[in-house]
């Protein structure tokens, strides 16, 4: 038996638009069939997009991906076996409305295979993802067959996504019924350490079921989540043969020789220990989902607000990879208390980033406010007390005003600059430098801010050192200071790290060498900062779980986390 050649086609499906989806799966197709592909891979919901959450109740939907599959059917190339990922009708019981996805009861997450102009096989997802930023139980039924089908002598075993992430099920299926090599379509979002998850799971079902295991997945932001590509080919022992690109659109082609057990890669490219480095893997998730986000939203052009700190900085500067230079314009709004050396900071960074920047002292709008509110705000609006949280936050919401001033006159987005250190315990204000239609550090620690700056000027200063060294301060009273109000960022950021993304309680935190009222006070500004950001504008997901559908929890609630397990007996009565 001759090898078989295996096409993993990295694509970016756009959510809701079957047309341009159709088309780029029969590009691929048709790049695959020119290269003598046998058998080419598409990632999870290629026709439809992922996630598409509520359009899935939507019929139309389903009728144009139908109408798609039967196209790529007819105008695919001979003689080339392509998988696939759409939706689909279920042969359950139509008036059965008691399953497990009652708003459409009779959908399935599905991959098809096509040859010859002919429907020669199909498989639905046995294990649908519910928790995280996933709600796959709401929409499909879950499938309860596998699916092996002969590609040149080979029996090709179809799973899709979470049917790879569980140790018994589907993978154990389709061996059992014939499967020698496995193609996993998958939709799966990255985070910090996903590469490393995957590859765990790709290499532990090749190893123990002795199988070849060949991954694809889908490139791109979508809304909130971003998608890293990264097939992978690995082979019966586990090792990984080949590697796509990450973030990026590819078409890995592998020579796999079943019987021999060996495989050869047709690109130098593809080489199996090809990847990026933390850093800029990170730098780079940031840069696609901030492109991705603006351009699936019609808008080209972005307005940040330049205060002379790192987080405007580093948001700029991923503005300019992701966007251009021409179409980046930066503001600066200095007040009474900001320092000269911020503006300079904010002057000079616009300058090494090549962006235009505007200046627009907020000075004679808060002495306006100040005017306004005579008698009914004191503290701050030139009465006797020092200046109070109100005074602060109008300072805030004056520069948002700007801000969408000037991205509505242009037709342009504002990306709001606050990190996830910030949102987390509420060093934000509402409706001023919250304002906006797109965080790109909305799940980025700030000492991951300062990582990621310091990784900007890996070739030169891009972020003036200035910027990089002097104390953050939100500059809204005088000689202000971040930790003024929270711990230093390291300290802020481990307990965040614990409370938020790993789910560890306050007494496991404390053993592990934290201060229990530091802990305590950490988690209630948590806590009590959940209003905030359900009104914030999204952001992309770079941790393994972040503020927004990742983590759901009650704005208004009587639970406290902090409350002592033990309680007295009068408590008790």
């Amino acid at each position: 038996m001759s090898p078989l050649r295996v096409a993993l086609a990295q694509v970016d499906a756009r959510v809701g638009d079957v047309r341009h989806n159709t088309a780029t799966v029969l590009d691929a197709w048709n790049a695959a069939a020119a290269a003598g592909a046998d058998l080419v891979v598409t990632p999870e919901l290629a026709l439809v997009g992922y996630p598409p959450d509520d359009l899935l109740l939507r019929p139309q939907l389903l009728e144009r991906a139908d109408a798609a599959l039967a196209r790529l059917a007819h105008d695919g190339p001979a003689g080339t076996t392509a998988v696939v990922g759409t939706i689909g009708r279920t042969r359950r019981d139509p008036d059965d409305t008691w399953g497990v996805a009652a708003a459409v009861p009779d959908l399935a997450n599905r991959a098809v295979l096509l040859r010859d102009g002919a429907q020669v096989g199909e498989y639905d997802k046995m294990r649908l993802p519910n928790e995280g930023v996933f709600d796959e139980a709401r929409y499909f039924v879950p499938g309860d067959a596998p699916s092996v089908v002969d590609v040149g002598g080979v029996g090709v075993g179809t799973l899709i996504c979470q049917d790879l992430w569980v140790a018994d099920g589907p993978v154990e299926r389709a061996v059992a019924a014939g499967a020698r090599m496995l193609v996993v379509l998958n939709a799966s979002p990255y985070h910090r350490g996903k590469r490393a998850e995957r590859e765990a799971w790709v290499t532990r079902h090749a190893r123990e079921h002795g199988v070849w295991v060949c991954y694809v997945n889908r490139v791109g932001g979508q809304d909130d989540v971003v998608f890293d590509g990264d097939a992978m080919v690995a082979d019966p022992t586990g090792r990984i043969v080949a590697r796509g690109g990450q973030f990026t659109t590819d078409l890995v082609l592998v020579d796999v020789d079943v019987d021999a057990g060996t495989a050869s890669v047709l690109d130098d490219a593809h080489a199996p220990d090809r990847g990026l480095d933390p850093l800029a893997e990170l730098w780079t998730a940031l840069v696609v989902a901030t492109r991705d986000y603006c351009h699936g939203s019609g808008l080209t052009e972005a307005v940040v607000g330049l205060s002379g700190g790192i987080d405007s900085a580093l948001t700029a500067a991923i503005a300019v990879e992701a966007l251009g230079a021409d179409r980046v314009l930066g503001v600066a709004m200095p007040s009474p208390y900001s320092s000269a050396h911020s503006l300079d900071d904010a002057v000079a960074l616009a300058a090494s980033l090549g962006i235009r920047l505007e200046r627009l002292p907020i000075g004679p709008a808060l002495a306006a406010v100040s005017t306004t509110l005579d008698g009914l705000v004191v503290t701050g609006f030139d009465g006797p007390e020092p200046a109070g949280v109100a005074y602060e936050n109008v300072q805030s919401r004056l520069r948002g005003l700007l801000l969408m001033a000037l991205a509505n006159e242009r037709g342009a987005i504002v990306l709001t600059t606050g990190n996830k250190s910030e949102y987390a315990v509420g060093y934000a204000t509402l409706y001023g430098d919250m304002s906006g239609g797109f965080a790109p550090l909305k799940d980025v620690l700030k000492t991951d801010v300062n990582a990621l700056a310091r990784f900007v000027n890996r070739d030169g200063e891009r972020i003036p050192t200035s910027t990089l060294t002097k104390p953050p301060s939100a500059e809204l009273r005088p000689d202000q200071i971040d930790s003024d109000a929270l711990p230093d960022y390291p300290r802020l950021d481990a307990l965040l790290t614990g409370l938020v993304e790993e789910l560890r309680g306050v007494d496991e935190l404390v053993a592990a060498g934290h201060d229990r009222a530091e802990v305590v006070r950490v988690l209630r500004l948590v806590d009590a900062a959940e209003h905030k950001r359900r009104q914030a504008a999204p952001g992309p997901k770079v941790s393994r779980r972040a503020f927004g559908r990742d983590r759901r929890v009650p704005i208004t609630s009587g639970y406290d986390a902090a409350e002592a397990v033990d309680v007295t007996e009068e408590e008790q009565r």
